[in-house]
């Protein structure tokens, strides 16, 4: 008899739960729009997405960049390859076979890109401030919608309505900030500290990423009554000390054997970040000097984990893909307006290093 009590008492219980679960589910669920539609009728495709410019049954998105050599865009091809999947829409990667900043081949590039019939929406970078706005037009005369991401022009032709995804050039204070850090966590109390770049590339995005850097570095000191024993050179104009990007690691070397003293140094983007390592490599100051950069492609991380690096800042590129597509799919079918994405800073170092580029991100 006690045994069918509990029984019947735990077969209540059961019911009072199951009773309690759908309680909720029906007094929580919303079934359909308060205009009256459902949301598996508003969460369909539109009839003539598939259609849009082209009208060959598909949609079509080009993606340009300025540098597909040296292995930065890799993860944002990756994510552009994935937003497509997800809509069922063909994505052309496209870009400069140079490793370094190649502006002029990027807008030959899309030059011949935006006469494509079949394109239904282009991605492009742009570093070179002021030189896309008649591909721009030519998208815009063509019906075709246009998206940027990475590098930031904010003088583009249409600005307001063109969505951009990338970092902003801010976020470099971070590794700023991280350097000036280390610095006085080793105990060192006198020395230069270099900001190598060059305005030659005609990167504005590098060149502001070199000024945020510096004032962080400068502000970090100063705010540890030590700016006056330090000489911080980022350059006459605070965009860098001039170096030349198609041999760095020989340039930076011969910065740092110039000056004689350098303790730190910072690098801006995909170029100098490796010649940095490879450089201090070279001089066999491996740990000696506080060494951050930018970017976190498979030689930042290897030089991460060999201390030739002490850390560097990454975009989330992987984001610089997906979005754009994304954004282009959500104007073509939904009408929505360009929505910007910023994909922030993350400061990698040998304690979080071997958790990065796992899925391709970085």
């Amino acid at each position: 008899m006690k045994k069918t009590l509990v029984s019947v008492s735990l077969l209540a219980l059961a019911s009072l739960f199951a009773g309690g679960a759908a309680a909720q589910d029906i007094s929580g669920g919303i079934n359909k729009a308060v205009g009256g539609y459902s949301w598996e009728e508003a969460a369909k495709e539109a009839e003539g997405t598939k259609n849009f410019h082209s009208a060959d049954g598909h949609l079509t998105f080009a993606i340009v960049t300025h540098t597909a050599g040296n292995g930065f865009f890799d993860p944002v091809y990756v994510g552009a390859t994935v937003a497509g999947n997800m809509i069922g829409a063909k994505i052309l990667l496209l870009g400069s076979e140079s490793p370094t900043d190649d502006p002029q081949r990027e807008i030959e590039i899309l030059n011949q890109i935006i006469q494509d019939p079949t394109i239904d929406g282009l991605i492009m970078t742009t570093p070179q401030v002021g030189a896309y706005n008649d591909i721009v037009k030519a998208a815009e005369k063509a019906g075709i919608p246009v998206a940027t991401t990475n590098s930031f022009d904010g003088t583009i032709y249409n600005r307001s309505g063109i969505s951009h995804t990338g970092q902003d050039a801010s976020a470099a204070a971070i590794g700023g900030e991280a350097l000036a850090k280390c610095v006085l966590a080793k105990g060192i109390d006198k020395g230069s500290i270099i900001l190598p770049s060059s305005t030659a590339m005609g990167n504005v995005e590098v060149n502001n990423r070199v000024t945020a850097a510096f004032n962080a570095v400068v502000k970090t000191l100063q705010e540890a009554g030590k700016l006056d024993n330090f000489k911080v050179d980022a350059g006459p104009e605070n965009v860098g000390v001039d170096a030349n990007p198609q041999d760095p690691v020989a340039s930076i070397v011969s910065l740092f054997e110039s000056r004689g003293d350098v303790v730190g140094a910072f690098t801006a983007n995909n170029v100098f970040t490796p010649a940095l390592a490879k450089a201090i490599a070279q001089m066999g100051k491996t740990g000696e000097i506080c060494a951050y950069g930018f970017d976190l492609g498979p030689a930042q991380q290897d030089a991460i984990k060999s201390g030739d690096l002490t850390g560097s800042l990454g975009q989330q590129p992987f984001l610089q893909g997906f979005w754009p597509v994304m954004q282009l799919y959500l104007q073509i079918d939904r009408g929505i307006s360009a929505a910007n994405l910023d994909t922030r800073a993350q400061l990698v170092t040998k304690d979080t290093v071997d958790t990065v580029g796992k899925r391709f991100e970085n």
